[in-house]
This record gives structure tokens, C-alpha cells and sequence, in this order.
């Protein structure tokens, strides 16, 4: 009985030993990697870290840019933003915009990454004219719409006959920042999608053919099911960056909200509260709010992801 029970709490001394010895190179792991990681982390930390916690303190306080000594006013900065038109009007702003960006964007990238797809001839060329606008920068995009939808001199009217007032009109402000928007942005999702519809085996393409499916069929079928999480991808990065408009909204209305605010964005509205108001604090509590809205978009991404993954299992 004495021996049996030595060899029972004996007996286990090898696991414990292999776990401590894992734990230890883990641990001796951490401590060689961290070396590499810690550039990261520091820069992390001072230009995401420090400015969230320093924004979210300043948002309970009356700090404005002065530099005046700030004092804790508590929620009152949330209050007021809640009851606050102008920044209702301005989220309501960014969110159509977003409405008119998001499934423009996602289906005119992937009809274009099908045509440089299957195209044959040049399509090298295709594939940079489709991409290259994506590499100018925000300023230059704004400017050079500006110009073409300029009423007098522009480009747009002139070949279409038209007489509209794009961008000193209501009905047509944001829809020139959309189609701005829309030129300049959506090559980065053409080249997901082009990068995506190469992966695509080609035998899938071959069998459904000797079945007898058309290309439509076979878009439907196989194309657009294999790119499914390509173009959740897609969706939740325009999402993400349009509700973000500002650039190219305010360079193309001369740095102002538009004919009558029409163009005012979220984060336009922001910048004015902080810098041309100088209520820094008002402004941190609006930033708290709208981080809060774009957390919300991102981990509701990550919920539908997940969920869809452990469906298809």
C-alpha cells in the first residue's frame, strides 16, 4: 500500500516537469521576442494609446485650446452633444454618404476586377488605370474634381450638356464628393478583389462549363460564393472609411461645410469644435462618441465573421 501510493503521487512528476519546462521556454520565448516588438508597442502606445486616454480625459473637462486651466465639468460635455442639431446633422451626413458609397464601391471594384481579370489584351494597362487614382493624394483628387464639376469651366457639364451646379447645391453637393470618392478609392478594392478572383482554382470554372452553366451561372455559383469573405472585407473597410469623410469633402467645397452645411461631415464638424470654436474638450467628447460608433461597426464585423465561420463548420 505504501509503494502503491508512493508510485500514485510519483507518477505525475514527468507531466508537471514537461509543463514547467514549456512554460519556461515560452516564457525565455517572450523574453527574446519582446526585443522585437517593443519599437512597436512604445510607438502604439504614445501616438494610440496616450492621445485616446488623454482625449477621453479632456472630454469630461471645459479645456479649450487657450490653454486655460481645464476644469472637470463630468458628463456635461455628453449631455450637450447628445441634444446637439449640428451634430446630429453632421453624423446624419457622413452616414449617407456612406449609404452611397459602400455598395457603389463594392460592386463597381468587383465588375472591374472581373473585366482585368479576363481581359487579354493590355491588361497590364487596365489594371494600372484602375488603381493609379487610388495613389493620388486626397488633396489632388478634391482639387481636380472641383475643377471638373466647376459649372462654368468644368469638364462634366461640357460633355454631357449639362447645366447643373454641382457643388453650390443641396441636391447635388455630396453626390459630386460620392462620385469624387467613388473614382478615387476604389482601386484599393478592385485589388482585393483582382487578387481574390485569381486564387479561384480554374477547374471549378472547367466542370461547371462541361455541366453546361453559362457565365452568368458560373458567376453566381462560383464566382461570387468564393468571394464571399472578400467582399465582407470590402464592405466593412468602406464602412469604417466612409463614415471617416473628410478630405476630399471639404478640399472640394473650399475648406467650408457646403451649400447650406450639406457637406458637413462628422469629422469636419469635430475639427470646427476643437480648432475654430477652441471647445477642445466638446470636441474630445464628440471624438469618444464617434470612436465609440466606428467600435461598434467594427466588432459587429467581427460577430457576423465569426458566426458565418462557425455556421459553415
Amino acid at each position: 500500500m505504501t509503494t502503491a501510493s508512493a508510485e500514485t503521487v510519483v507518477a505525475p512528476a514527468p507531466a508537471k516537469a514537461a509543463a514547467g519546462t514549456a512554460t519556461a521556454r515560452r516564457r525565455q520565448g517572450f523574453q527574446h521576442g519582446g526585443w522585437f516588438v517593443a519599437p512597436f508597442l512604445t510607438l502604439f502606445a504614445l501616438f494610440v494609446i496616450w492621445p485616446l486616454l488623454r482625449g477621453l480625459w479632456l472630454s469630461f473637462t471645459d479645456a479649450n485650446i487657450s490653454g486655460d486651466e481645464a476644469n472637470f465639468v463630468g458628463l456635461d460635455n455628453y449631455r450637450e452633444a447628445l441634444h446637439d442639431d449640428l451634430m446630429w446633422d453632421s453624423l446624419g451626413h457622413s452616414a449617407y454618404f456612406t449609404l452611397l458609397v459602400v455598395p457603389c464601391i463594392t460592386v463597381l471594384a468587383f465588375g472591374l476586377a472581373m473585366l482585368a481579370h479576363h481581359i487579354e489584351r493590355g491588361k497590364w494597362l487596365w489594371r494600372l488605370c484602375f488603381f493609379l487614382p487610388f495613389l493620388l493624394p486626397s488633396t489632388v483628387a478634391g482639387n481636380l474634381w472641383q475643377w471638373l464639376f466647376n459649372p462654368g469651366t468644368g469638364m462634366v457639364n461640357h460633355v454631357f450638356g449639362l447645366e447643373t451646379p454641382w457643388l453650390s447645391d443641396t441636391s447635388y453637393a455630396m453626390l459630386a464628393v460620392v462620385i469624387c470618392t467613388l473614382w478615387w478609392t476604389v482601386g484599393f478594392s478592385f485589388l482585393l478583389y483582382l487578387a481574390a478572383l485569381q486564387g479561384i482554382p480554374a477547374h471549378l470554372y472547367e466542370a461547371a462549363t462541361l455541366d453546361g452553366a453559362n457565365a452568368w451561372r458560373r458567376i453566381v455559383h462560383i464566382t461570387l460564393p468564393m468571394l464571399r469573405n472578400i467582399t465582407g472585407l470590402v464592405i466593412a473597410l468602406q464602412i469604417l472609411a466612409s463614415l471617416q469623410v473628410f478630405d476630399q469633402a471639404v478640399v472640394m467645397m473650399d475648406f467650408g461645410p457646403g451649400p447650406e452645411d450639406s457637406t458637413r461631415t462628422f469629422v469636419q464638424f469635430t475639427l470646427e469644435e476643437g480648432f475654430t470654436a477652441y471647445r477642445v474638450g466638446y470636441a474630445s467628447a464628440i471624438s469618444i462618441i464617434f470612436f465609440v460608433l466606428i467600435a461598434a461597426v467594427a466588432l459587429a464585423r467581427m460577430w457576423l465573421l465569426r458566426n458565418r465561420e462557425e455556421g459553415g463548420r
